[in-house]
C-alpha cells in the first residue's frame, strides 16, 4: 500500500467519519507497512508470538543461519533440538513443524492464499495450529495488501478507537467492528491510522 493510496483512503475516511476528519490534521497520515508473502513469513510469525521484537529478531537470525533456505521441507528435515537450541519453545517447534507438514501435504498453501477471498484466506490460516484470527488478519493486511481488514482483537486498535470516539473505555471487538463498518472499503488504512493515532495522539 503506497503513500498515495493511503492519502486517497484517508480522504475517503475523513469524509465518512467526522472523528477521523478532526484527528487526521493533528497526527497526519500513517506510514505504509509491508511484509513479505509466503512460508517464511508464517514461520517468523510463530517465532515472534509473545516475544519482544528484539528477541524474535535474534531467534530468527539463528534460524536463518541454520536454514539459509527457509521452506517447508527444510523445517521438516531439521532436528527439533536444533530449533530448540536456536531459541524456539517446544510448542513453537510443534507449530512450525505442523505448518511445514500442512504445506507439504497440500492442506495449506501460503502462496495460494492470494487467490482466495478475505474470508477464505482467514479460514485457511486459522485452521493451522498456532494461528488465530488476529495473525491471519495481520497477514492479509501487510503481506497480501488487502484494503478492507480490521483486526478487532488488537488491544491497541480498540484503545485508540475508544479515544478517537471520546469514550471512557475501549469497545469490545464486536462493538469495534460495528463502529468502523462505515470505513469500508478502507478499513486496513483506518487500522493503520488508529495505530498511528495511538502513538501520536495530541494532548
Amino acid at each position: 500500500m503506497t503513500p498515495d493510496t493511503i492519502e486517497q483512503a484517508m480522504a475517503a475516511l475523513a469524509k465518512a467519519d467526522p472523528d477521523i476528519a478532526r484527528a487526521y490534521p493533528l497526527v497526519g497520515a500513517p506510514e505504509p507497512r509491508q511484509r513479505d508473502q509466503g512460508f517464511a513469513t508464517f514461520f517468523s510469525t510463530i517465532v515472534s508470538q509473545q516475544l519482544s521484537t528484539e528477541a524474535a529478531r535474534a531467534i530468527m537470525g539463528r534460524v536463518n543461519t541454520l536454514l539459509p533456505e527457509l521452506h517447508a521441507q527444510a523445517v521438516i528435515d531439521i532436528d527439533s533440538q536444533a530449533l530448540r537450541d536456536a531459541g524456539l519453545s517446544w510448542r513453537k517447534i510443534e507449530y512450525a513443524k505442523g505448518l511445514a507438514e500442512a504445506e507439504l501435504a497440500g492442506t495449506f498453501s501460503a502462496d495460494g492464499l492470494e487467490q482466495l477471498s478475505d474470508d477464505e484466506a482467514i479460514a485457511a490460516i486459522t485452521q493451522l495450529r498456532g494461528f488465530g484470527r488476529w495473525s491471519a488478519e495481520i497477514y492479509l493486511m501487510f503481506s497480501l495488501k488487502r484494503p478492507d481488514i480490521f483486526p478487532a482483537d488488537d488491544l491497541a486498535l480498540r484503545v485508540a478507537l475508544g479515544r478517537l470516539k471520546g469514550m471512557d473505555d475501549k469497545p469490545t471487538p464486536r462493538q469495534a467492528r460495528q463502529w468502523v463498518a462505515h470505513w469500508s472499503p478502507w478499513r486496513t488504512v483506518g487500522s493503520l491510522f488508529l495505530w498511528h493515532y495511538y502513538r501520536g495522539e495530541p494532548l
